[in-house]
């Protein structure tokens, strides 16, 4: 902050008083001002790298949308001021990292890759029950009138979603399976990310009701809404793909997924299985030893170190296997380079990443887009938090089009049916928001 980055730091007075399901609401209420809008919330989950409960940018004081030489142009942009950035790596930016295609159109206008600095910050740091604000200006006296006169207030809203339709049914879906099992016994690949889309067209929603609804039925640790003018991402994703810390690196690639159980003792059995299942542990192990192959390569020698295998966490819908893997940025890497080296991040493509990533492009019936891409931020100190944008619907105002994308890791073990449903059983929480 002592290049002025932000004129006035204001650590005001807005306290939750037992109202953080409004917190959202008012951030959306609020959000309608501004074209470009980043909110992230933890909501609560326990994380020992986390550094916020919420953080949320309005505005845009300069920004940075590239389709080109991405990557090296965003370190520029970071490296001409110490400021906070927001902002998206699309899951395209593979073709630039890897010279390889997309073949299906593009449904939506989010650029490659996009960053700004945001006119107002508003957070919650972890383990404070005080809300920071951050502005580039020296008075925002309506900026602070609007939380302090709105903290109680209710927020009607219309608790449905358009109905959505399948790219491919189920039978088309499981034949892809058949033929991804095939590439896996020619050695063309051990593991890969294939994913569906779901769909609506020529549908109108309400922005932020959405966006609260989402949040209110799916809280996630990763959760986010953003918005790039005519574009938006709601997002409630379980994935952090990478994270700086000081000079620490972490990465927490998900892949095992099993339904809750109904009564506690059958949640804790489901619990212990899928932490013994032999094609859950198969799927994780081959992105985590992928993960810690990409962090290797940004790494001081040594450095890079699994510090959980096969975590079981436990979300509203579905417990996951989840392991960290962590590492030591060597100085001569500036941070875009350790981004740009794990990404895309393995979970969302398989082993060998370039083979899964050019046979999932293949197969699948739409183009990715920002979903299996990453958003989140950089602080003024230089560190970092992205996930990964899962569990999340990509909607155009413009086009007036709605997507969800659901995937899986598909193995030799397999089985055709049970990869639908775990899709199925994955987006329930945004299926059941449906319109009947």
């Amino acid at each position: 902050m002592k290049d002025a980055l932000f004129c006035v730091v204001f650590k005001i007075g807005i306290q939750l008083r037992g109202k953080a399901s409004n917190l959202d609401q008012l951030l959306m209420q609020y959000a309608e001002n501004f074209d470009r809008i980043a909110v992230l919330q933890s909501h609560e989950y326990k994380d020992k790298y986390g550094k916020y409960e919420f953080i949320a940018a309005f505005g845009c004081a300069r920004n940075l949308d590239v389709d080109e030489n991405s990557f090296q142009l965003l370190k520029e942009f970071i490296d001409e001021k110490k400021s906070w950035l927001f902002g998206h790596f699309s899951y395209d930016l593979k073709n630039q990292i890897e010279n390889i295609q997309s073949s299906h159109q593009k449904k939506f206008d989010f650029p490659l890759l996009s960053f700004f600095e945001p006119e107002k910050v508003l957070l919650q740091k972890r383990g404070s029950s005080q809300i920071e604000f951050w502005s580039q200006h020296n008075s925002d006296e309506d900026f602070l009138k609007f939380f302090n006169q709105n903290a109680s207030d209710e927020y009607k809203f219309n608790p449905l979603l358009p109905k959505l339709d399948a790219r491919q049914s189920k039978l088309e879906y499981c034949e892809v399976i058949g033929k991804l099992k095939e590439e896996i016994q020619y050695g063309n690949i051990y593991e890969i990310n294939y994913c569906q889309e779901f769909y609506a067209e020529n549908c109108e929603l309400d922005v932020p009701n959405i966006s609260h609804l989402i949040q209110k039925n799916n809280p996630m640790p990763f959760s986010a809404y953003y918005k790039l003018e005519d574009n938006h991402l709601f997002c409630a994703s379980p994935e952090r793909f990478i994270c700086k810390r000081g000079n620490t690196l972490i990465s927490q690639p998900i892949k095992g997924t099993a339904k809750r159980g109904i009564f506690p003792e059958e949640d804790e059995n489901i619990k212990s299985s899928l932490k013994e299942d032999l094609k859950e542990q198969t799927e994780n192990v081959m992105i985590v030893d992928l993960v810690r192959n990409d962090l290797s390569k940004t790494a001081t020698k040594g450095s890079v170190n699994v510090e959980e295998l096969f975590g079981v966490y436990t979300f509203p819908t579905v417990h996951q296997l989840i392991s960290t893997v962590t590492s030591e940025l060597d100085s001569k890497y500036h941070i875009i380079d350790a981004i740009k080296h794990a990404f895309p991040m393995g979970s969302m493509t398989g082993a060998p990443k370039i083979s899964a990533m050019q046979i999932a492009d293949k197969y699948e019936k739409f183009r990715r887009e920002l979903y299996s891409g990453s958003i989140g931020y950089i602080d003024p100190e230089g560190d970092f938090d992205f996930n990964v944008v899962i569990r999340s619907l990509s909607y155009s105002a413009k086009s007036k089009y709605l997507s969800l994308g659901v995937g899986g890791a598909i193995t030799i073990l397999s089985e055709a049916e049970k990869e639908y449903d775990e899709c199925l059983l994955k987006a329930k929480a945004i299926f059941g928001l449906q319109k009947v």
